[in-house]
């Protein structure tokens, strides 16, 4: 009994982590399209690195949508990559719940 219980905890702490690790993805995400949509200092470190890491993290989002209008396509395309992470990580944590 003892040790299934370990078993559910790693699990749970394992689960925790991967779903931190999606909600960082989605906040990085977030913060380049504001920080693209306020219009602030592209010489900032911040924003170099947040631009950087959220072109990574876009994976094949980056250029979905072409609608002609960069604010639309901005938000399309990184709200897309936003609700992915969240929906894989979420998932992801189910099954490693339901496992535990």
């Amino acid at each position: 009994m003892v040790a299934r219980d370990r078993v559910r905890s790693g699990g749970s702490v394992v689960a925790s982590v991967v779903r931190a690790i999606g909600t960082v993805i989605a906040l990085i995400l977030l913060a380049h399209v504001i920080f693209v949509m306020v219009s602030v200092n592209e010489a900032n470190a911040l924003v170099q690195f947040v631009a950087s890491a959220a072109s990574a993290l876009a994976l094949w989002f980056v250029n979905l949508f072409a609608t002609g209008n960069a604010t639309m396509d901005l938000l399309l395309n990184y709200g897309m990559a936003i609700v992915f992470w969240l929906v894989v990580t979420g998932i992801v944590v189910r099954l490693l719940r339901r496992r535990a």
